[in-house]
């Protein structure tokens, strides 16, 4: 079975999406703010991540959000060696998705970031990460695996409305730029809206 055509089902007891892959990582923590729970939760963010930067697969983005990225395995690994990030989801070239914190704890995606006049974007955000690049086409794949995701989300967390999902580049202009302009997001929000 495809992961497009497998069964997604968010627990919102543990704040995990069954039958998906969990990886290890202690980058999280209690969501502070207006209320601090799953109802403050009203936010999606897409972003990318590769690692090496432009190289897919492999062990690494595993790695960095579980606190033991090796600086030694790359160059650039020493730039980012010790920083504490992690994202609640990443979706790989294949459509795999793996997730890394619960959706009701607090993932270090953001960074300095506002959307809609409210700082601190974490918490009252979900992250989900696209194995890619901001100039590197996304698979197909992995838009439709998105599309059914973030629809489990939306019904899962009412306050998430489409005018609510965002870029990392939108709610950290200047300073991020991710999912960058190879990101289809007319073609993402197609196939959203067919599932809703």
């Amino acid at each position: 079975m495809s992961f497009v055509e497998q069964e997604y089902c968010i627990n919102l007891h543990n704040g995990l999406i069954e039958n998906v892959r969990q990886a290890e990582c202690h980058h999280h923590d209690e969501r502070e703010g207006e209320g601090g729970s799953k109802a403050d939760i009203n936010l999606l963010v897409i972003h990318n991540i590769s690692l090496p930067p432009r190289q897919f697969g492999g062990p690494y983005i595993d790695q960095l959000f579980g606190g033991c990225l090796s600086p030694g395995d790359d160059p650039f690994f020493k730039e980012i060696a010790g920083i504490k990030v992690s994202s609640h989801l990443l979706i790989r070239r294949d459509g795999e998705v793996v997730q890394y914190v619960p959706f009701h704890r607090r993932a270090w995606h953001a960074g300095v970031s506002s959307f809609d006049g409210r700082e601190k974007c974490n918490d009252f955000s979900i992250g989900i990460e696209l194995e890619g690049a901001d100039d590197i086409a996304y698979e197909n794949v992995q838009y439709r695996v998105l599309a059914k995701v973030s629809y489990l989300l939306l019904k899962a967390y009412p306050q998430i409305t489409l005018d609510r999902i965002a870029g990392h580049s939108d709610i950290a202009p200047g300073r991020k730029t991710d999912p960058g302009p190879a990101f289809q997001w007319d073609y993402y929000r197609e196939l959203l809206a067919n599932l809703t």
